[in-house]
């Protein structure tokens, strides 16, 4: 566990020769190759592109995918996750999956279309496979051929929704990550709804060449098992979703040792219907990969009603801490903080202090739980309260003085402040600091380079109407009304109390323009990407949201019967909130002072940042030579190249960096926006830098585009 510097030496050594370009499942995102170095980096050109054919502009597709390269191939997915193998030197088409064309899904209507950011490969023998996610099925497809192999699960796939402790085939259960592989294991986690009707998050284990379910870790404890003690109510376990792997796994192969880094429990902002410290939401859970017998546990948040989930998997990572060589897991988060663990024990290599905060709710039934854990080191990497001294100074006086005076009625000042009904200010934001892109690390300098942004929310509680002992008179007779409560009662979280949506979920005024009522009506029952499904509601219920948000009037005075159904009174919650909303400008810009974007270099032997620089521009400043950085969705790559690429950023670019001083090098436009995690091989004798650019985030444009870089033959 603990070696000498020259023992360490010797080890990185034979790391570097025997690394393969490919991903790993250390998740260091990190490319031993010096092809490309900083030297000659200038000199890189498109090599190809590679078109799917398939972005939905109307509906804002994206692409997420870090692309899999294996043995001179390179496997990912397309907008609507269609899977496709190319020739990583040329990027010609080898083959492609279409799962809505699969004979198991031409006559359904549950395919709900999901983000997606990678694939697994396996191998045994001469057997050879890729394992994705599509909706709520997970395939095995023939990595040689593209075609499902029928003696996995059920003539090639697996219902997620399955195997997960009670009857949850009306919610949403789909993987946006890909799996991990531990010898004949596929060890998936799953996202799952964010509101009280979420599934739980238990993470699984299948027998790669049959599907067999091998081992479940329940991550909202039974009884018996460790943990259960941490929820005040002894049926939570039935109750509870959510707590789930959403973003990934890291695995030390040689140790066996599977890390999970696990979200927050459901519902995100109120946990009065799950009081106490909830475990394992909210931990980095270090777990035997072939049993899934707990190891040990880190919670960094206690009680979340921040939705600050942990947003990546960790890095696997070797440190020089007191003298020694440290086998070591780097935890990026949503906080901005990393936290770094000793990989075998879990003990924190710097302090950690428990510090009090604010517990002072005004929710009824609310307990907030009391401290929560701040580490020593390393530092924060991004700010992470706001107050009238961070206001964006790039605008103008009114608009200063406009953000001051709205800032004065928040709750503002310590990143745990309560949930309000005034408002409170959420910073870091909802989609980090540290966000699924993930970190990358470099061995040779223990650098950590983790790209961050730096938004303010803002989350308002409101209470929740409710037919349950309502009077005749408030009871809604109509589709209108109903349809009116139903949208307070299942979308105004999103949408916003005047449907014109916020943070990443959109406008509903002139859905009628994209969808009729059917169309409609199998977008909620399906869900897609960020939107989960709504089986739970009744036929007559989506008919009534029809008929409110599409404005169907010929349908909005038909008689609405309520449903005679017992009403759930745990998943009846007394609030919700009136929307996911970026605290701006009337500008549209953001609240906050530059830099609302940045790129990272976190030395993990010091603790310290070794710097610190914008990431991205916005066009209308950077003529002024003001560099603000903007949000970013997807993470870097380093190289022994001495480089750091990252596109992720919404002007659209990719760029590379100086690895020891954050220096720009080389940037190039791209199609789209690539919102994406590139990756790095070597083909053909050229070392490539492929970035898939589907855009559709952030306001911009979608495409269907993967932009291969090399340097001239």
């Amino acid at each position: 566990m603990r070696k000498s510097l020259a023992a360490y030496s010797l080890l990185f050594l034979m790391f570097c020769l025997a690394c393969s370009s490919k991903k790993t499942p250390s998740s260091t995102h990190y490319s031993p190759l010096t092809q490309i170095d900083t030297a000659n980096v200038q000199g890189l050109q498109v090599a190809w592109t590679y078109h799917t054919g398939d972005a939905d502009t109307i509906n804002h597709s994206q692409i997420q995918c870090n692309p899999l390269f294996v043995d001179g191939t390179l496997y990912s997915t397309s907008p609507r996750l269609v899977l496709f193998a190319l020739d990583a030197a040329t990027g010609a088409a080898k083959w492609t999956f279409n799962p809505q064309d699969s004979n198991q899904n031409k006559s359904r209507k549950d395919f709900a279309l999901n983000n997606n950011r990678g694939v697994t490969y396996w191998r045994g023998g001469d057997d050879r496979r890729i394992f994705y996610s599509a909706g709520p099925w997970l395939y095995a497809i023939d990595a040689n051929t593209g075609k499902m192999i029928p003696s996995f699960g059920k003539e090639g796939k697996i219902d997620l929704h399955d195997g997960l402790g009670r009857d949850v085939h009306d919610l949403y259960v789909v993987a946006t990550s890909p799996g991990i592989i531990y010898k004949d294991l596929l060890i998936m986690g799953t996202r799952v709804s964010e509101g009280s009707d979420a599934a739980p998050g238990y993470l699984r284990a299948y027998d790669t060449r049959t599907g067999e379910l091998k081992w479940t870790f329940h991550t909202i404890p039974w009884p018996g098992e460790f943990g259960y003690d941490t929820w005040e109510d002894p049926i939570a376990w039935k109750n509870i979703g959510g707590a789930n792997a959403w973003s990934g796994f890291s695995l030390d192969e040689k140790r066996g040792i599977l890390f999970a880094p696990i979200g927050s429990a459901s519902f995100d902002f109120y946990g009065g219907k799950r009081k106490g410290q909830g475990l394992f939401s909210d931990c980095l859970l270090a777990l035997d990969a072939a049993t899934g017998k707990r190891i040990w546990h880190f919670q960094q948040i206690h009680h979340d009603t921040w939705d600050k989930d942990l947003p990546t998997p960790p890095a696997l990572v070797t440190v020089m801490h007191n003298g020694q060589m440290v086998d070591a897991v780097a935890q990026p988060t949503k906080t901005g903080f990393v936290f770094l663990l000793d990989r075998e024990t879990g003990v924190s290599l710097f302090p950690i202090e428990e510090k009090p905060v604010p517990t002072n709710t005004e929710l009824a039934g609310e307990k907030l739980w009391p401290t929560q854990p701040f580490p020593a080191l390393p530092k924060p990497f991004v700010r992470q309260t706001f107050n009238d001294s961070d206001v964006n100074d790039l605008l103008p006086d009114s608009s200063i003085a406009e953000i001051k005076a709205r800032l004065k009625g928040y709750h503002t000042g310590n990143m745990f402040n309560p949930q309000s009904k005034e408002g409170t200010v959420i910073l870091p934001g909802l989609d980090g600091a540290a966000e699924w892109g993930g970190p990358a690390f470099d061995p040779a300098t223990g650098l950590l380079y983790v790209n961050a942004n730096e938004m303010p929310w803002i989350i308002t509680i409101t209470d929740v109407p409710g037919t349950a002992n309502l009077p005749p008179s408030v009871v809604p007779h109509t589709f209108l009304e109903a349809g009116r409560q139903l949208y307070l009662q299942n979308c105004i979280s999103c949408h916003g109390p005047d449907r014109k949506g916020g943070g990443n979920y959109p406008s509903l005024l002139g859905a009628a323009k994209k969808y009729n009522e059917q169309q409609f009506v199998d977008l909620i029952t399906n869900g897609r990407r960020m939107m989960p499904a709504f089986k739970q509601l009744s036929g007559e219920d989506r008919s009534a949201l029809a008929a409110f948000i599409l404005d169907i009037r010929s349908q909005q005075q038909k008689a609405f019967t309520v449903s005679a159904a017992p009403v759930d009174s745990f998943r009846n919650l007394p609030y919700t909130i009136t929307g996911y909303n970026k605290f701006l400008s009337r500008e549209g810009y953001p609240a906050i002072k530059p830099p609302w974007g940045t790129l990272n270099a976190i030395n993990l032997n010091t603790g310290e940042i070794e710097w610190k620089i914008p990431l991205g521009e916005y066009p209308e400043f950077a003529e002024k030579g003001i560099i603000t950085g903007t949000e970013n969705y997807g993470g870097p790559v380093v190289t022994a190249g001495g480089l750091v690429f990252i596109a992720a950023t919404r002007d659209g670019k990719i760029r590379a960096f100086h690895k020891r001083t954050g220096k720009l090098l080389w940037q190039a436009d791209l199609p789209a926006a690539g919102f994406a995690t590139p990756t790095v091989y070597s083909a053909g004798g050229r070392q490539f830098i492929v970035i898939a650019c589907g855009g559709g985030k952030l306001g911009t444009h979608s495409a269907d585009t993967y932009v291969a870089f090399a340097l001239k033959e």
